[in-house]
Formats: C-alpha cells, sequence, structure tokens
C-alpha cells in the first residue's frame, strides 16, 4: 500500500508477522463518528444471563458494537450507526435504562505484547491528563489499547500521541 499524500514513499509491507519495532506502539488507528450507549441496571436486575440479555438486545434491532467496558452495574459500548438506538431504548422487554452520547472516536494504539510492559497506560493516559476519556478497554489482546474521546480532541490527541510514541512528527506522515 502506498502513501497517496505522499507517493515517492516506498509504502506499506503486509506480512504475517511485523517487524520488531523500537517503539511501544506501531500504528495509531481512528474510528470517527461513534456513539456511546450506556445500558444501566437496577442491582436487583444482575443476575446469570444479563450481559447476554444485553447483546441479545443489540442484535435483535440490529446494532453491532464495537468496543464493550463493563461495571457492576453498567455496560457501556460504541457503535457506529444511531439507527437503532431509539428502538433499543423503547424496546418494551428492556432489562435497563439506555443513555447515548454521539460525536465520539475511537482510537486504538497498536503494539505488541502490551500486558507484559507495566506502565504502558500510565505513560498514554498521563500525557492525556488534560483529554476527557469516555471509555478504555485492553480486553484479552496483547497488541493493542483503546480508548474513546470526543470527536474534536482527535487532531490534538493523535498529534501527541505520534510526538510521544512513534517518534516522528504527524506532517511527516501527512506529507
Amino acid at each position: 500500500m502506498l502513501n497517496s499524500r505522499n507517493p515517492s514513499c516506498e509504502g506499506t509491507k503486509i506480512t504475517a508477522r511485523a517487524p520488531h519495532s523500537r517503539n511501544i506502539f506501531k500504528a495509531i488507528a481512528v474510528k470517527k463518528r461513534i456513539t456511546i450507549v450506556d445500558v444501566a441496571a437496577p442491582r436487583r436486575l444482575l443476575v446469570h444471563g444479563f450481559l447476554k440479555s444485553i447483546f441479545e438486545a443489540f442484535d435483535k434491532h440490529g446494532i453491532a458494537v464495537d468496543v464493550v467496558s463493563t461495571s457492576e452495574v453498567s455496560v457501556s459500548v460504541t457503535v457506529e450507526t444511531n439507527e437503532g438506538i431509539p428502538a433499543l431504548s423503547a424496546d418494551p422487554a428492556k432489562l435497563a435504562d439506555v443513555k447515548y452520547e454521539g460525536r465520539k472516536a475511537i482510537i486504538c494504539l497498536v503494539g505488541e505484547n502490551l500486558r507484559d510492559r507495566p506502565g504502558i497506560a500510565a505513560r498514554v493516559f498521563g500525557e492525556l491528563e488534560d483529554v476527557k476519556i469516555r471509555m478504555i478497554s485492553q480486553g484479552a489482546s496483547e497488541i493493542n489499547l483503546t480508548f474513546v474521546i470526543e470527536e474534536d480532541d482527535v487532531p490534538n490527541v493523535i498529534q501527541r500521541l505520534h510526538r510521544t510514541f512513534l517518534r516522528i512528527s504527524i506532517r511527516s506522515v501527512l506529507a
């Protein structure tokens, strides 16, 4: 793949195993136009099958989920479209209260063996201490750290993460 903004660059080579990088992170991915859906239930409803019923409701209304964050009494997810959310909120069979917020963005930092490297999240969120972080997910994967921010913060956040973790100027990437 070639960089359309820099045609003289040799491009990207896609392989089964990426070469070792001296940087903690190898790439930063962004997905805009995201909505966060918060599903909160009274404690009495938190019984076996609660999460299953939540995801069945998303499936019933045709809502695909990207990022998931859970707590004792709530589940937050990100979705790409708002289309099915009003129906989900009004569903008479719902088990919980549903609220949603749009104009968010997912930031995904890609590296390797991130779980085995203490302090990675502290460094990332220390760099972004003045940014409103709405959700955080590392999950089972050892290769990414994902979080959700306000869509308007994306340019500033990406530039700061590039400067701190990729040791290259965002201008050289966009040139």
